[in-house]
């Protein structure tokens, strides 16, 4: 689309807008369009950054009239970079960044701009907490309507676990409250493939009280791996639902091969160093950062292995059993890395997480042990095609040893529908018949779609 188009769009369409439309032009554009994956470079005809839920229906209301794309900006740190679609509209969020905590109640109301680091500082301020991601730039509203897998998902459940309502603009633009009793069916899917049915506005949590952590990293090196995924898996038979572990493969800052485990302790410190001191003898780590810490700290704790910017690029897939051959196949690929900065990532999901019925709500595979990320990150774009093609041999090569299922919040752009129906298991066709109902003509399409029912 000209630049002479979209100046024309925003002539038409400001005086109807709350907050402020920017063209190609704007000096804030630029700026507008950088998302976390720095790989995404797309130019949307206008940036629709909205202050109301009548500013996000006269988007829609915009891009259908106009005959646009749109997509969906809440923190912009999809790995996919469905926030920023091409020649389209974006719904720009980001301003949305109320927060407000009922400390009695245990209740959170949150605008869909904020980021995981200001919501948990705002929850924090009252010594309550809800399961969040593990990295405080992400936004809460992709990681929410996508599942939410966070270090407090086995002592609470993952993020969606937690949600009690939210308010959303759907498709033919009315503002609609979904809960488990107004609109159920509707929440039902929301929790998991939240983006393809509406623009959420505002959402609503439980918390949970949480003076502090028990938490950092043991780290060992590479070669080492072997001995301790044994050791791992044996420590995790009788593990607390208190405790959250990640087996990881990582680079240190001066590019020293390693392999380590994450822990965090949601409970007294006391209780945590007990129940940690297997693992801290174990080797020893070569680094041990374990300590009592808030949990806005341990949410920070890989936000520099992460950064904003960054070129990235994911393969996934949940994990029954960490056998040693996948173990194996995984240090050679962590040894392969094209990029010091890439990460191989298993989280563990036990406990809560896995004692909500999976009928429940379109997030599905709870029955897994693990997820596994293959992480990776690049800053220059030269390299763009060698560390794609490392994480997808990786991934490929890992097949034989991991589940089929997915988590769609660590899916690439370029997932074949086969992959989106991995995402839900047998709730794919429920979700289906949802979309029809909810969005017929595939309006939220900027995301791992599900198309309607014919």
């Amino acid at each position: 689309m000209s630049d002479e188009r979209s100046t024309t769009l925003v002539d038409r369409w400001q005086s109807r807008f709350e907050g402020r439309l920017l063209a190609p032009a704007h000096h804030d554009y630029p700026a507008a369009c950088r998302i976390w994956n720095g790989m995404i470079e797309r130019t949307p005809a206008l940036i629709a950054r909205c202050t109301s839920n009548a500013d996000v229906a006269t988007a829609i209301e915009l891009a259908r009239s106009e005959e646009l794309p749109l997509s969906v900006r809440g923190g912009g740190h999809g790995v996919a970079g469905n926030a920023i679609c091409q020649h389209g509209v974006v719904v720009d969020l980001t301003l949305l960044k109320r927060v407000a905590v009922d400390p009695a109640v245990r209740e959170a109301v949150a605008g869909a701009g904020l980021l995981w680091g200001e919501f948990d500082a705002a929850a924090e301020s009252h010594g309550l907490a809800t399961t969040g991601g593990q990295v405080s730039h992400t936004g809460i509203a992709g990681l929410t309507l996508g599942g939410g897998l966070g270090y407090l998902m086995s002592k609470h459940g993952a993020t969606c676990d937690n949600l009690l309502s939210v308010e959303l603009v759907a498709a033919d633009g009315e503002v609609m409250t979904a809960s488990e009793d107004v609109n159920p069916d509707l929440f039902w899917a929301m929790r998991g493939a939240g983006a393809n049915f509406g623009v959420v506005t505002s959402f609503r949590y439980r918390l949970h009280p949480l003076p502090g952590v028990f938490a950092g990293m043991m780290l060992h090196p590479r070669d080492r791996a072997a001995e301790l995924a044994v050791f791992y898996r044996e420590f995790l038979r009788d593990s607390p639902d208190e405790l959250d572990t990640t087996f990881g493969f990582l680079n240190g800052p001066d590019g020293t091969p390693l392999v380590g485990v994450i822990g965090v302790y949601a409970g007294p410190s006391d209780e945590g160093e007990d129940v940690l001191r297997p693992l801290r003898k174990f080797g020893p780590p070569v680094v041990d950062t374990i300590r009592p810490m808030r949990y806005t700290e341990v949410q920070q704790m890989l936000d520099a292995a992460v950064p904003v910017g960054n070129r990235y690029y994911w393969k996934s897939n949940f994990v029954d059993t960490l056998r040693d051959e996948l173990v194996e196949v995984l240090r050679q690929g962590a040894d392969a890395m094209p990029s010091p900065y890439s990460l191989i990532m298993l989280f563990e999901t036990k406990g809560a997480i896995r004692r909500v019925a999976k009928e429940k709500m379109a997030f599905d595979h709870r029955d897994a042990n693990f997820e596994m990320s293959i992480i990776a990150n690049w800053t220059d774009p030269v390299e763009d095609a060698r560390n794609m093609a490392w994480a997808r041999d990786l991934w490929k090569t890992c097949q034989p040893f991991v589940m089929d299922a997915v988590y769609s919040n660590h899916m690439t752009s370029d997932e074949p529908i086969e992959r989106v129906r991995s995402a839900y298991g047998a709730k794919y066709a429920r979700l289906e018949r949802l979309k029809a109902q909810y969005d017929p003509t595939n309006l939220f399409r900027m995301n791992h779609n599900i198309p309607p029912q014919a």
